[in-house]
Protein backbone atom coordinates (compact mmCIF):
# COMPACT_ATOMS: atom_id res chain seq x y z
CA UNK A 1 0.00 0.00 0.00
CA UNK A 2 1.25 3.46 -1.06
CA UNK A 3 0.88 6.51 1.74
CA UNK A 4 -2.14 8.04 1.32
CA UNK A 5 -2.80 12.05 2.34
CA UNK A 6 -5.30 12.00 5.14
CA UNK A 7 -7.18 15.31 4.40
CA UNK A 8 -7.09 14.77 1.10
CA UNK A 9 -9.17 11.25 1.83
CA UNK A 10 -11.26 13.38 3.81
CA UNK A 11 -12.02 15.80 1.78
CA UNK A 12 -13.67 13.61 -1.23
CA UNK A 13 -15.33 11.77 0.88
CA UNK A 14 -19.23 11.90 -0.15
CA UNK A 15 -20.78 13.87 3.10
CA UNK A 16 -19.29 15.00 6.65
CA UNK A 17 -19.48 11.88 9.33
CA UNK A 18 -19.02 9.09 6.48
CA UNK A 19 -15.99 7.52 7.21
CA UNK A 20 -13.82 5.61 4.64
CA UNK A 21 -11.74 2.29 5.77
CA UNK A 22 -8.06 2.85 4.77
CA UNK A 23 -6.85 -0.26 6.14
CA UNK A 24 -7.04 -3.34 8.76
CA UNK A 25 -3.60 -3.21 11.55
CA UNK A 26 -4.31 -6.61 12.86
CA UNK A 27 -8.60 -6.90 13.61
CA UNK A 28 -8.11 -2.99 14.12
CA UNK A 29 -10.05 -1.12 11.54
CA UNK A 30 -8.07 2.64 10.55
CA UNK A 31 -10.96 5.17 9.19
CA UNK A 32 -10.58 8.84 8.06
CA UNK A 33 -13.50 11.08 8.01
CA UNK A 34 -14.82 14.65 8.12
CA UNK A 35 -16.70 16.11 10.70
CA UNK A 36 -19.07 19.36 10.06
CA UNK A 37 -20.05 21.04 13.53
CA UNK A 38 -23.05 18.94 13.99
CA UNK A 39 -23.70 16.63 16.80
CA UNK A 40 -23.24 12.63 16.51
CA UNK A 41 -26.09 10.83 18.31
CA UNK A 42 -24.56 8.65 21.89
CA UNK A 43 -23.24 4.90 20.90
CA UNK A 44 -21.37 2.75 22.78
CA UNK A 45 -18.67 -0.03 21.99
CA UNK A 46 -17.01 -3.27 23.37
CA UNK A 47 -13.57 -2.39 22.82
CA UNK A 48 -11.71 0.81 23.38
CA UNK A 49 -11.97 3.43 20.28
CA UNK A 50 -8.72 5.76 19.31
CA UNK A 51 -9.51 9.05 17.93
CA UNK A 52 -7.18 11.02 16.45
CA UNK A 53 -7.79 15.02 15.22
CA UNK A 54 -5.50 15.58 12.18
CA UNK A 55 -6.89 19.34 12.07
CA UNK A 56 -9.52 20.69 14.03
CA UNK A 57 -11.68 19.92 16.79
CA UNK A 58 -13.49 17.05 18.28
CA UNK A 59 -16.31 18.02 21.81
CA UNK A 60 -17.03 15.13 22.70
CA UNK A 61 -19.79 13.99 25.79
CA UNK A 62 -17.73 10.70 27.33
CA UNK A 63 -19.72 9.51 30.28
CA UNK A 64 -21.73 12.73 30.92
CA UNK A 65 -18.55 14.85 30.98
CA UNK A 66 -17.47 17.45 28.11
CA UNK A 67 -13.87 16.16 26.46
CA UNK A 68 -12.01 18.72 23.99
CA UNK A 69 -9.60 16.91 21.62
CA UNK A 70 -7.72 19.77 20.04
CA UNK A 71 -6.08 19.20 16.32
CA UNK A 72 -2.45 16.91 16.93
CA UNK A 73 -4.03 14.90 20.00
CA UNK A 74 -5.13 11.67 20.52
CA UNK A 75 -8.26 10.64 22.93
CA UNK A 76 -8.30 6.97 23.51
CA UNK A 77 -12.65 6.49 24.53
CA UNK A 78 -12.19 3.26 26.92
CA UNK A 79 -14.80 0.51 26.17
CA UNK A 80 -18.05 0.34 27.14
CA UNK A 81 -18.04 4.41 27.88
CA UNK A 82 -21.37 6.11 26.44
CA UNK A 83 -19.77 8.69 24.09
CA UNK A 84 -21.10 11.33 21.76
CA UNK A 85 -20.31 14.06 19.63
CA UNK A 86 -21.34 17.61 20.64
CA UNK A 87 -21.65 20.71 18.13
CA UNK A 88 -18.82 22.24 16.74
CA UNK A 89 -16.70 19.47 16.01
CA UNK A 90 -14.89 20.43 12.46
CA UNK A 91 -11.97 19.23 10.55
CA UNK A 92 -10.50 15.44 10.01
CA UNK A 93 -10.33 12.87 12.20
CA UNK A 94 -8.66 9.51 12.07
CA UNK A 95 -10.52 6.63 14.09
CA UNK A 96 -8.77 3.40 14.88
CA UNK A 97 -11.51 0.68 16.08
CA UNK A 98 -12.25 -2.85 16.34
CA UNK A 99 -15.09 -3.55 14.73
CA UNK A 100 -18.32 -5.41 16.02
CA UNK A 101 -19.80 -8.63 14.99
Amino acid sequence: MSAVNLAEAAAVLPEAWSSRTLGLVGTACVKVLRMDELPVEEEDHGAAEALLVLDGRLELEVDGMPVSVQAGELYIVPAGAAHAVRPGSRGTLVIVEVPEE
